[in-house]
């Protein structure tokens, strides 16, 4: 058995299972295949592929080029980068693997921290022997927003009243008595976006998401607001930011994800001192790392024995 484990940056998907044990040929990348031609070369050998979460997408033209496919293994729960039908249809298991939501709420926290109170200012003024710049806010009394309450906007709302700020929230399936449940009070969608200090946005990528949130919302916030996300990069405009950041009608964006990644080098986000940035990490720790590569391999055992484990397709 040939297995690729493929897009582990930080080269450790080896020291965090033990992979000895399946008896078979195991290669890992850590960089990007590349395009979709490049991966369908590099990947045609192999039977079965680990993917890290939806860091390679695996369309139907993509499965149709690998025919020695059998079991694709991706990170979590669901991959929306994975053309489940087009698997079934070409013969390929597609299994998942468990999650946890608390490592992109910390994130999520690091992030308006870090927008808050200017910390990637200060830490370039502390590297060029420099000392205080910039003042920033703090976070108690303010109103957090969150798009989408789900367990991770719940989570965020959590540690928001924490800071002794007042959590609203909206999204598209949201009733005012789910948000008084979780302690939260429901809004309409422009009231989202005008009353929040700090907006973050917990909602899961579909057709009904992609672009949420565009020049209209944007242009409802407050020029002091935190525009947050960790969600995934097509729910916002990305035009539309690019816009809102250069025009200074908002105080900050702090992103994790974005509509291509990884980021292109030039990328005008890049060069916005507005914009506080992180490389798609919120699910990037060890202790979740654990349990996607230990699952992965417990996939694949079961895979091979012929009783295959948490199958999506």
């Amino acid at each position: 058995m040939k297995i690729a484990i493929i897009d582990d940056y930080q080269n450790v998907a080896l020291d965090l299972a033990d992979w000895q044990t399946l008896q078979a040929d195991v290669t890992v990348y850590d960089t990007p295949l590349g395009d979709e031609v490049q991966a369908a070369t590099r990947l045609a050998p192999y039977d079965v592929i680990v993917a890290m979460r939806e860091r390679t997408p695996f369309p139907a033209s993509l499965l149709r080029s690998l025919p020695k496919l059998r079991l694709l293994v991706t990170t979590g729960p669901r991959n929306a980068a994975i053309d489940l039908a087009a698997a079934t249809q070409c013969g390929v298991t597609v299994s998942g693997t468990g999650y946890e939501a608390h490592p992109t709420t910390e994130l999520t926290w690091a992030l308006i921290l870090a927008a808050a109170r200017l910390l990637p200012r200060q830490f370039e003024s502390m590297r060029a022997g420099g000392w205080q710049v910039g003042l920033g806010n703090s976070l108690r009394g303010a109103t957090l927003g969150v798009l989408g309450l789900g367990n991770l906007g719940s989570a965020v709302c959590d540690i928001g009243r924490a800071f002794g700020m007042e959590t609203i929230a909206w999204s598209q399936n949201l009733t005012p008595e789910y948000a008084e449940q979780k302690g939260v009070t429901y809004v309409e969608r422009d009231e989202l976006f005008s009353r929040s200090d700090v907006l973050s946005v917990h909602v899961v990528l579909s057709d009904r998401t992609r672009g949420i949130v565009g020049a209209r919302e944007l242009s409802l916030m407050k020029p002091t607001a935190i525009f947050v996300n960790t969600s995934r990069g097509a729910v916002v405009d990305e035009a539309a930011l690019l816009d809102t950041l250069e025009q200074k009608s908002i105080a900050a964006a702090a992103l994790d994800v974005f509509d291509q990644e990884p980021l292109p080098a030039d990328h005008p986000l890049r060069l916005m001192e507005n914009a506080v940035l992180t490389p798609h990490i919120g699910y990037v720790s060890r202790d979740l790392y654990e349990i996607f590569y230990q699952d992965a391999v417990d996939d694949i055992r079961a895979w091979a024995a012929g009783s295959p484990l948490r199958v999506l397709s």
